[in-house]
């Protein structure tokens, strides 16, 4: 686990764009982009998840198009 980011609640997402594989060529179409602009690294607990997921759904943004290149960085808790 990176200390850098400090202690991480079970249930955070960790969204680091620097790592992401596809970043570049999906970030028009992810939704980190759309509701955020592009930035580095942001931290979403469960129920910014869950409601970015409703967003989504709906159809509002479009879905989270993160591919960790260390995927255990990307999501700590399943």
């Amino acid at each position: 686990m990176d200390s850098s980011l400090g202690p991480v609640d079970e249930g955070t997402m960790v969204i680091d764009c620097d790592r992401c594989e596809v970043r570049g060529d999906a970030c028009a179409d992810c939704v980190v982009s759309v509701l955020l602009g592009a930035p580095p690294e942001i931290e979403w607990d469960s129920s910014e998840r869950l409601a970015v997921d409703a967003l989504a759904e709906a159809g509002m943004v479009p879905r989270l198009r993160l591919v960790p290149t260390e995927p255990d960085r990307a999501l700590r808790a399943g």
